[in-house]
């Protein structure tokens, strides 16, 4: 039956059962996973959440219309207590990388929030363990999903642009400092970078295909966010509110970022691939954190020998890219299929992410490192 099942061959008589899900950390992004999974409930079911804040798994579930949900006050608890097909994980930044592994090792394929983990250390440990229990983990970046950044991926690869040598990319918030645990060091690792800036990166990293990232150097700021006249809870700030990065890709391209959780301007601005057949502007949907839809795509090239602008068709359908990457992340379990968005892509966005935090660190240019795993 195992056989059959794994071939897609089921018997009539042989009911479809929706998978067993379990929450790991039930904090604010937990809610859109629950709410995810419960506009399919022929194909996924929460049963279980877990948090470290004594009581809060059975209050979440319980608001978020998940009475029946079993509730722990332990992700080990949860594990070894439920029979499950899959986990999200959505604690924490810090948390991330020793949740990860203990639902790999507990067998489990896992759908882990973004960013993935905070050290490279902890991105090689995830994908060794990955790799031994023969089960995916699928990282969260759902402004995939959006068509509008589906069509600047088609155009960057479809060689229309040439040889692609820079790329600038960045955004951000005038003001959009979050709480909690996103502004200490100890639970989110890093600030704006962890929490949009990886979204900033992965944009144009998926569109380029995900080259290997070769140097970084950077600097980053906390400016505002340890201030007490511009932000409330600046006792507590201790990670980084603006970063900025000059990143040297493989193929001679290099990519320019920068990003926001405060400052003194509307946006940094549109983001933009420059290759030596054509340019491409993607234009930003409000201050341009890059964690959902995108802005208005033009296309600069020459035509019968002058400069020409091509405004690139635009969708406006509607979709709802944090369902759509719970979706694609449970028919990947249910087919045994590879990760929608694999660690083997994320783990450059990671290197880039700890490189620019090591580079500003140091004060200097530092070479990226990947692990083999």
């Amino acid at each position: 039956m195992a056989a059959a099942k794994k071939a897609g061959i089921v018997p009539e008589t042989e009911e479809k059962k929706p998978l067993r899900i379990g929450i790991l950390g039930v904090g604010g992004i937990a809610g859109a996973h629950i709410r995810s999974y419960q506009k399919m409930p022929e194909d996924a079911k929460v049963v279980a959440g877990a948090d470290i804040i004594k009581g809060k798994a059975r209050k979440r579930l319980d608001q978020l219309g998940e009475p029946e949900a079993l509730a722990f006050d332990s992700a080990e608890e949860l594990l070894k207590s439920v029979e499950l097909d899959a986990v999200s994980v959505c604690a924490y930044n810090t948390s991330h990388a020793e949740l990860t592994i203990a639902a790999l090792e507990a067998g489990l394929p896992v759908l882990l929030e973004k960013p993935m983990c905070v050290t490279m250390e902890e991105a090689a440990a995830i994908l060794r363990a990955e790799k031994k229990a023969g089960k995916i983990v699928s990282v969260g970046f759902q402004p995939r999903y959006d068509p509008n950044s589906k069509k600047i991926k088609e155009i960057v690869q479809s060689g229309e642009l040439g040889q692609i040598y820079y790329v600038q990319t960045g955004g951000g918030r005038r003001r959009g400092i979050p709480g909690n645990t996103f502004i200490e060091e100890k639970t989110a690792g890093m600030g704006a970078l962890g929490d949009i800036g990886c979204y900033g990166l992965d944009m144009p990293l998926n569109s380029l295909g995900y080259p290997k990232p070769l140097t970084v150097s950077a600097s980053k700021f906390d400016l505002f966010g340890t201030n007490p006249k511009l932000y409330s809870e600046a006792a507590r700030f201790d990670v980084d509110d603006f970063a900025v990065a000059l990143i040297r890709l493989e193929g001679g391209i290099t990519l320019d970022f920068r990003m926001s959780w405060a400052m003194h301007l509307d946006t940094m601005g549109p983001t933009f691939f420059l290759g030596d057949k054509a340019g491409l502007k993607v234009q930003p949907s409000g201050s341009g954190a890059w964690d959902g839809r995108v802005g208005g795509l033009t296309l600069y090239h020459d035509a019968f020998g002058d400069p020409t602008e091509t405004p690139i068709h635009f969708s406006t359908r509607d979709v709802d890219l944090f369902f759509e990457k719970v979706k694609a992340f449970v028919t990947a379990v249910q087919t045994n299929g590879p990760a929608p968005i694999p660690t083997s892509e994320i783990i450059y966005n990671q290197a880039i992410v700890s490189g620019i935090l090591t580079s500003a660190r140091e004060q200097a240019e530092i070479k990226i490192e990947i692990p083999a795993v």
